[in-house]
């Protein structure tokens, strides 16, 4: 788990060029079709739809949905539906995930999306990314390997947490860079926090993830 210290100065110092943006839905106005208000609502034939994702690290909830939830376009009927989401294991420290999309492809934006009432809405997460050609790849890094040192490259540091009670409710967070192009890579890796350290309900309700590419 990052310690809360050192988030706060990775985003002091800043990262790459990537541009994280954020919209966030209340409970009272969160809605089936996630529509926001800048930022687009989910959509099922993006390049995450037939890339294969694989768990690297920490536990799926057992009462949660397997990782292929996040790229099937389905979304949540409900504020609080387990099983429509994906998440780690209540009282860990979350976890990492990799997606493959089988050769390089030219990546524009990264959007996730996330729902839940309470604690479990917000995101946080750090996203790299890899197009599997350095000699010192690895494709597995656990937790306690900075991905940066086998091969990967640190996209973002994406976190919707607003300080405030009112964390609940439909996120959806988008990665982008000025450049118009994130780069050409064949895996993005997903290394996954808990929002909170007050209980063991600080995992969040990952939705659905969509990955754009430029064709």
């Amino acid at each position: 788990m990052i310690p809360i210290i050192e988030l706060v100065l990775l985003i002091a110092v800043g990262l790459p060029d990537a541009r994280v943006t954020f919209d966030h839905n209340t409970n009272s106005t969160a809605n089936r079709e996630f529509k926001f208000k800048h930022i687009a609502s989910p959509i099922k034939h993006d390049a995450a739809a037939n890339a294969k994702l694989t768990l690297i690290d920490g536990d799926l909830d057992q009462g949660g949905a397997e990782l292929s939830a996040l790229t099937d376009g389905r979304l949540p009927g409900d504020e609080d539906e387990p099983g429509a989401n994906v998440f780690f294991r209540a009282g860990s420290s979350g976890g990492r995930f990799r997606m493959d999309f089988t050769t390089p492809i030219e990546i524009v934006q990264v959007n996730t999306y996330s729902w839940h009432p309470n604690t479990r809405g917000p995101q946080l997460y750090k996203l790299y990314a890899a197009d599997g050609s350095d000699p010192k790849f690895n494709p597995d890094p656990k937790r306690g390997v900075d991905p940066a040192s086998c091969g990967w490259k640190l996209i973002a540091l994406v976190s919707t947490l607003s300080g405030t009670d009112e964390e609940g409710g439909q996120y959806a967070a988008s990665v982008t860079d000025a450049s118009g192009s994130l780069g050409k890579h064949r895996y993005l890796l997903f290394d996954c926090y808990i929002t909170e350290l007050y209980d063991n309900w600080g995992n969040t309700f990952y939705s659905e993830i969509d990955v754009i590419s430029r064709r």
